[in-house]
């Protein structure tokens, strides 16, 4: 098969393509990306057609392919990856429980702190 002729076979389907793309990508300017690439990626691989065969069905599974792998290779750019050493996150939906005993031996501390203050400044404290 000559080049003008497989040139001319992937013209002639290119109607039959648009609506493929159009449906994968669901967005205009997406579908005409794939479908150029999908002819770009069908004349590199020329040698590949095997004369008689379905060509439509060759071009659909290019097409097929070529959106599955962009597809997969967006799915792994959107992965984050988060190193940093913030753990407050990691427990962040589970409930906290009180602890009455430090809390008590903390208000005691603070209790024998302002004992330990003038009366000016501790008088405040005490009426709190």
């Amino acid at each position: 098969m000559s080049t003008v002729e497989f040139n001319q076979m992937l013209v002639s389907n290119t109607d039959f393509l648009k609506p493929f793309a159009f449906t994968l990508t669901r967005d205009n300017e997406t579908a005409k990306d794939l479908l150029q690439e999908t002819m770009f990626r069908a004349l590199a691989n020329k040698d590949k057609y095997n004369v008689g065969t379905n060509i439509k069905a060759w071009l659909y599974t290019i097409m097929r392919n070529i959106f599955i792998n962009n597809y997969r290779r967006r799915v792994k750019q959107n992965t984050i990856f988060d190193s940093t050493p913030n753990d407050f996150f990691i427990n962040y939906q589970q409930a906290t429980v009180s602890n009455d005993a430090e809390a008590s031996m903390k208000l005691k501390e603070i209790q024998n702190a302002v004992h330990q203050l003038p009366d000016i400044f501790k008088n405040p404290f005490m009426l709190y």
